[in-house]
């Protein structure tokens, strides 16, 4: 009796040829902007002790109190699957140093996060992120140049359909201000214990709130950026003329706070047109109280989470992924031993050249063979037998036009 197959855990985002291609590009179209920047890769671990982020990433938030993954082990602490990366990079920061040596400290990852979501399009209980964190300064050219490292990895993958969010949730004074009048406000209105609860940890949670009868009740309320001091207000006005200088442009959102409690000053998140209610490709903003709350000085810092996934799903519904971009240069078909030798040589130099190439194994006829080479996308083919081997001269068939030529074995890949 078959056994069953096993499935992945319902929830999760997997990539398999030839998909898995299109993925890679996305990450690393996301990446590339930020090493360009100066910043250096940091590598963290998949799990943390769970209080790094009830601290961190704050009590009142869904992300703590309805989503995270979080078991104890078998020493009996309490570790949880990383939620969201910036948390972990400060962590690591605090623990070894870097924020005692060259400020700003600049960052980059990339990895899997997980989240005890309810499973729809583009939103996955394990999902993938690109992240940069900029810590060390409290400079409105730093919140531009973030911004605009995301904006250029989107540009990079061909998205054009997405527009920026962007506010300022304001500094202590600003939030203080802020608080009085907000919370006078919450007060009149009819709410459930639970989101009054919500209220009372984090009174902007209620900005966050997806309830249509909660949107409707906030509708009236104070927004925080009538409610910026003095410097929040100058730093704000700066940064919005960095992103004029640098050609971004942007929507002023006041009604945004993201779905994370450290945030401060500028805020921003990417939206895409196309992905309907999972329409948020990234987002970030200014942190500048996270550090002294994990235990580390009274630094600031910026960054941002790039969502890979949705991402892909954008550069999908836009149609800008050519799939000829991820396809071999060269399919090799060798005809005997001799020439499955020479084929293993032809294909480990060509590649040391930069370039795709594959060779079809298993002693297959020539007709399988092609048939092979032609699934695989490969742009070109060769057969090589012992005339070629003997001549140094294949024909070189290019796959999409049907077209041929006699290159020298040793020309290929200037003939790529």
């Amino acid at each position: 009796m078959a056994k069953a197959k096993i499935q992945a855990p319902k929830g999760v985002s997997e990539y398999v040829p030839p998909r898995s291609a299109a993925f890679e590009f996305v990450r690393e179209a996301l990446i590339t902007p930020a090493r360009k920047a100066g910043y250096q890769m940091i590598e963290l671990p998949i799990f943390e002790d769970t209080e790094l982020f009830t601290r961190g990433v704050g009590e009142s938030t869904d992300v703590v109190s309805k989503e995270m993954y979080t078991f104890e082990d078998r020493g009996g602490r309490s570790i949880t699957l990383r939620p969201e990366g910036t948390a972990g990079v400060m962590r690591a920061v605090i623990e070894h140093g870097l924020d005692r040596g060259q400020l700003p400290s600049k960052l980059w990852y990339s990895g899997a996060f997980f989240r005890a979501e309810r499973p729809q399009a583009g939103r996955y209980r394990q999902f993938y992120q690109v992240g940069i964190e900029a810590i060390g300064l409290d400079d409105p050219a730093i919140d531009a140049e973030v911004i605009a490292i995301a904006d250029a990895g989107f540009k990079a993958i061909g998205l054009r359909k997405y527009r920026l969010d962007i506010t300022s949730l304001g500094d202590a004074q600003s939030r203080a201000a802020h608080r009085v009048d907000l919370v006078k406000y919450i007060a009149s209105l009819n709410l459930d214990e639970a989101t009054q609860l919500r209220a009372a940890l984090n009174p902007l949670r209620l900005f966050d709130d997806k309830r249509p009868e909660v949107q409707k009740a906030m509708q009236d309320a104070p927004l925080l950026l009538d409610y910026l001091s003095e410097n929040s207000k100058k730093h704000f006005d700066q940064v919005k003329t960095y992103l004029d200088v640098l050609g971004i442009s942007y929507t002023l959102n006041p009604r945004m706070v993201r779905g994370l409690d450290y945030y401060t000053g500028t805020t921003f998140e990417f939206v895409h047109e196309l992905l309907g209610a999972q329409s948020g490709i990234g987002g970030g903003g200014r942190y500048d109280g996270l550090m002294s709350e994990l235990g580390g000085q009274e630094l600031s810092g910026i960054g941002f989470g790039l969502g890979v996934d949705r991402a892909l799903l954008a550069a999908e519904a836009e149609e800008v992924i050519d799939s000829q971009s991820f396809v071999s240069d060269l399919f090799i078909i060798p005809l005997g031993e001799a020439a499955k030798q020479k084929a293993l040589t032809i294909a480990a130099t060509i590649r040391t050249a930069g370039k795709t190439v594959e060779i079809a194994f298993g002693d297959r006829a020539l007709k399988g063979a092609m048939k092979g080479a032609d699934k695989s996308g490969a742009r070109y083919v060769v057969v090589l037998g012992d005339s070629e081997i003997a001549s140094a001269t294949v024909e070189l068939k290019e796959m999409k036009s049907g077209a041929t030529s006699s290159v020298k074995i040793d020309s290929l890949i200037s003939a790529l």
